[in-house]
């Protein structure tokens, strides 16, 4: 159920108490009286705010905020009028409108330029490598995915991406980009996202910011600069979501489909879109996942990549099956086999060649365990561990796959034998994800805590990731 919006009284800025609380930057007693005010949540003040609600409870408990970032968000969040932003020693932000000229207003103003992505793009990287709590609190939310994917379908043609700055950008600096790209996704598969995360972020914002901001490029050079922004932004995106920092992976994603979007890379953002729905549906919104999975098919078939289409409709089945309608799972996995076999793949851009016969398999078993078919679910885990030894982490969610759909049969023995498999190279990896599945695997042997295999299993995972709370 989406949480309403904050309404604050504008005469609630009047009061004695509030204007104390301002004048000290007590946020606590701020949010206290808010609360007490308006009759609002601790929820609904956090969605306003941009915090999650247990930060929100941390700061009612005492919690000092320090970081102007994070007090210009409670302003903005709280519609805080000029003269209580003054008193909480911020800058005044509602300066009188001025329309501009005819030949200088937007044609779309809900759709940002390529310029403001850009600068989106700058303030993004530069906070995120300076950790700023306003960044790093940010939640997930599902609505947030719909309005940048209806403008990726309703834009008009993006307006060519052409800069006269200071700095020349040429083709080696997009195949830097590129080289260093691939080599970051190399380490993401080997040790999970949490490994290089910050790497990549600080190359974004010391290597690609500058060429982008302050670049020389003509259409062709703009288009591929972006192009490639793109790609290693979404990068950014999948490792945050690997590290369970979904607020700002969901940044980082909507960033690269406005990216790709100005560089008119439809291939890029249908795997952008494949990737929100990838979140969506494993955070448990399923109706997000297939809608955002449709609209990466459609975007596929317009780039005339077969492969994408696939995974497309292999990404639909999981969440229909997360939905429990086997039906419509069925059909869409259908189509994903079907498309994939008939795909030719020499022409693949080379971030989509993780899709193959193993990695169908996997989501094939995904599907099955989620409908409740564990022997189904058996059969395709073990077809996936027929995969390329260089996808460590996906080796990892193969096996507790594997050792889930036993587990699910009640084969005890097996599902502790290749859950510690999995677990053994879960230790070797920075991937919260990797960690989830073998906790869903203790819980799922929990009922049979007693059987001394599942208990040396369990004293096992307690050991390694620490007791579960």
């Amino acid at each position: 159920m989406p949480v309403e919006p904050l309404r604050v009284p504008p005469d609630l800025w009047l009061r004695d108490d509030v204007r104390a609380a301002l004048r000290k930057r007590d946020t606590a007693a701020l949010f206290r009286l808010i609360l007490q005010l308006t009759g609002t949540s601790q929820s609904r003040l956090g969605a306003a705010v941009g915090l999650e609600q247990g930060y929100v409870s941390r700061i009612i408990a005492g919690r000092k905020v320090t970081s102007i970032d994070v007090l210009e968000r409670i302003a903005d969040g709280c519609d805080m009028p000029d003269d209580a932003r003054t008193a909480m020693g911020l800058a005044a932000q509602q300066a009188p409108y001025r329309s501009p000229p005819a030949s200088v207003r937007p044609t779309n103003p809900g759709i940002p330029s390529w310029r403001d992505v850009v600068t989106s793009a700058c303030e993004l990287w530069r906070g995120d490598v300076n950790r700023r709590d306003v960044l790093h609190q940010a939640a997930f939310s599902s609505a947030g995915y719909m309005l940048p994917a209806l403008h990726w379908f309703t834009a008009p043609d993006p307006a060519p991406v052409v800069q006269n700055g200071q700095r020349i950008v040429g083709q080696s600096d997009i195949d830097t980009i590129r080289e260093m790209t691939a080599t970051y996704r190399r380490l993401d598969n080997q040790y999970g996202g949490g490994h290089a995360r910050d790497t990549v972020t600080r190359y974004l914002d010391q290597e690609v910011s500058p060429l982008l901001r302050d670049g020389r490029y003509d259409r062709a050079t703009g288009q591929q600069l972006f192009s490639a922004s793109a790609e290693l932004t979404q990068l950014a995106g999948w490792q945050a979501y690997d590290s369970a920092r979904h607020g700002i992976a969901q940044r980082y994603l909507v960033l690269s489909l406005d990216l790709a979007r100005a560089a008119g890379d439809d291939g890029l953002g249908a795997e952008i879109l494949a990737a929100m729905s990838h979140q969506a549906t494993y955070l448990g919104d399923a109706a997000t996942g297939i809608d955002l999975a449709r609209a990466a098919a459609h975007t596929a078939r317009r780039a005339g990549v077969p492969v994408l289409i696939a995974e497309a409709h292999v990404l639909e089945a999981h969440a229909h099956a997360r939905a429990n309608d086997p039906h419509a799972c069925t059909l869409a996995l259908d189509q994903a086999e079907k498309t994939l076999d008939r795909a030719d793949r020499h022409g693949d851009p080379q971030w989509i060649s993780y899709f193959d016969e193993a990695y169908l398999s996997a989501k094939f078993g995904h599907c099955f365990l989620a409908l409740g078919q564990a022997k189904q679910a058996e059969r395709f885990a073990a077809r996936s561990l027929q995969m390329d030894n260089r996808y460590v982490r996906g080796r990892a969610f193969n096996l507790a796959l594997l050792a889930t759909a036993y587990a699910r049969q009640r084969e005890l023995d097996r599902a502790c034998a290749i859950g510690t498999e999995a677990l053994a190279v879960t230790r070797q990896l920075r991937s919260a994800r990797a960690v989830r599945y073998v906790r869903n695997l203790q819980s799922q042997l929990a009922p049979h805590r007693r059987h001394p295999t599942v208990r040396q299993f369990t004293a096992r995972v307690d050991a390694a990731l620490g007791p579960r709370r």
